[in-house]
């Protein structure tokens, strides 16, 4: 089980940090010392989701990522550089925020938040230097999950890549966290679990448009698309796509119905209590982001109380969450002026502005130095979410993933191993295949791993390949469709205010 590795693993990045923070206190004074007053320091004003990022610890002494990314760029470049870190709550809290004026260099928005930025222009393509293989300090692009490097580039608004905009951070699925001693398996591999009377009240759900938009549209296709003609089509993945990410006035009508008999059965929509609800027993299960429900899986386990995570067969969602340069930040003060819907011009601004390189050099360091996979490792173990770096077979990655989760014989002693041959009870072990992952042939990565963490935190972190291949991806929807599934969510949301 994850968490009794959890502490081991915790213990060995924390040595880790410590080590690599003394090495740096080796720096000058200038270098230690409060950046923020000196005139020549770079500010990186940076904008991220709440509790998502390696915030270290002061009573441990254990410095946050950021302040390692701050010494370690004056230790790799001879220059100072301040990351201005605020957080956010939504990907609609930002756009809000972004919209009123405030300002930001580098934000970590959704794949559909992003798309309509790209949409109304608000943000800038990666330099071409930053996706040079050949360059050993691009983190980045040197370890991105092969898969997940895919995903992204098949992503696409107005003709542009959303890889050329954004660098994927962190990645999941849609499902349902439950008690398995409470809730059928049967019951749960199925989005019409929502609406299902055994569970009344029992269940709650998130309190998000889109997420309930996409479990609503899972109901409403799950026999279409389950269908063995669906399914052997040639352009699965694209049908499925579109039918998942329908937003016409006749199928938002249908949503509304089937959301307001969502209602009726939850528990409530939530934002953030659903984790808590779970662990105390209030609710059964919770629809939940991958990286949520390790935490609540987490969390459950420190109580004594096993829950699983699972994904309907018929779909899921496939998020990501990625950093973009905003233009307004980039070029706030530079005098660079870019003309409406220009095309890709980021190196020609560096050439321009020595304040915009400056940013942009900064911007770009800050991503690659997320993405070593030492440090994926540290922001997955401290929020619980699973970063789309997966580095090389037998590298940081993969030995993470094992430490958490691989049981081997050597946790055994041989009294143990004896009272388990003996007994009936005794569990075997399950091979749990992630080689898509690395990008690597079926069999190559492989854990050995328990029941337990099979279906739950191991699957909630590292789906199987099968529910890859049946997961989506939620597209942006044009102002007037989004206008449209909007009002119908106020209709759900509020009728009982009317």
């Amino acid at each position: 089980m994850r968490t009794k590795r959890y502490n081991r693993l915790t213990s060995y990045i924390l040595t880790v940090a410590l080590m690599a923070t003394t090495l740096l206190s080796g720096c000058s004074k200038e270098a230690a010392g409060d950046t923020a007053a000196s005139s020549d320091t770079i500010v990186l004003r940076v904008s991220n989701w709440e509790e998502y990022i390696d915030e270290g610890d002061e009573l441990e002494g254990t410095p946050s990522i950021i302040d390692d990314f701050e010494k370690a760029y004056y230790e790799e470049t001879g220059k100072k550089v301040k990351v201005e870190y605020s957080t956010f709550g939504t990907n609609e809290d930002l756009y809000h925020r972004i919209s009123i004026g405030d300002r930001f260099d580098l934000v970590c928005p959704s794949e559909y938040m992003i798309m309509k930025l790209m949409d109304e222009d608000m943000v800038l393509a990666y330099p071409s230097s930053f996706y040079d293989k050949e360059n050993e300090e691009n983190a980045y692009v040197n370890n991105i999950s092969p898969y997940i490097e895919k995903r992204l580039e098949a992503l696409t608004i107005n003709d542009k890549k959303l890889s050329d905009y954004a660098a994927g951070y962190m990645w999941g699925t849609l499902g349902f966290v439950y008690n398995p001693e409470e809730v059928a398996e049967e019951d749960v591999d199925d989005w019409d679990f929502m609406v299902n009377k055994k569970y009344n009240r029992r269940i709650t759900t998130k309190d998000s448009v889109r997420d309930c938009y996409f479990a609503a549209m899972g109901m409403l296709t799950s026999d279409l698309v389950s269908s063995p003609a669906f399914k052997e089509d040639p352009d699965y993945e694209t049908k499925l796509s579109d039918e998942l990410n329908d937003t016409s006035k006749a199928t938002v009508d249908k949503v509304e119905k089937v959301l307001t008999d969502v209602k009726e059965n939850v528990y409530a929509f939530e934002t953030d209590s659903g984790k808590a609800d779970l662990v105390t027993g209030k609710v059964l299960s919770n629809l939940q982001w991958s990286g949520d429900a390790v935490y609540s899986m987490e969390q459950a386990e420190e109580e004594g109380v096993t829950l699983y995570y699972s994904v309907p067969e018929s779909s899921t969602n496939l998020w990501f969450d990625g950093w973009v340069m905003l233009k307004d930040g980039i070029l706030e003060n530079t005098g660079v002026t870019l003309p409406s819907k220009g095309d890709r011009k980021t190196d020609r601004i560096a050439e321009e502005s020595v304040v915009a390189k400056a940013k942009i050099d900064a911007a770009t360091a800050f991503v690659n130095f997320l993405s070593r996979p030492e440090n994926a490792v540290r922001n997955m173990d401290y929020i619980g979410y699973t970063s789309v770096i997966s580095g090389e077979v037998g590298g940081d990655i993969e030995e993470y993933v094992r430490e958490c989760y691989e049981v081997s014989d050597e946790e055994t002693t041989d009294e143990e191993a004896d009272a388990e041959e003996d007994s009936e009870d005794s569990e075997e072990l399950i091979p749990y295949d992630i080689s898509y992952f690395f990008g690597e042939p079926e069999g190559t990565v492989e854990i050995m791993s328990d029941e337990d963490s099979t279906k739950g935190m191991l699957f909630a972190q590292y789906p199987t390949e099968d529910v890859i291949k049946r997961s989506v991806v939620m597209a942006f929807f044009p102002p007037e469709d989004n206008a449209r599934v909007s009002r119908m969510w106020i209709n759900v949301r509020c009728a009982d205010f009317f």
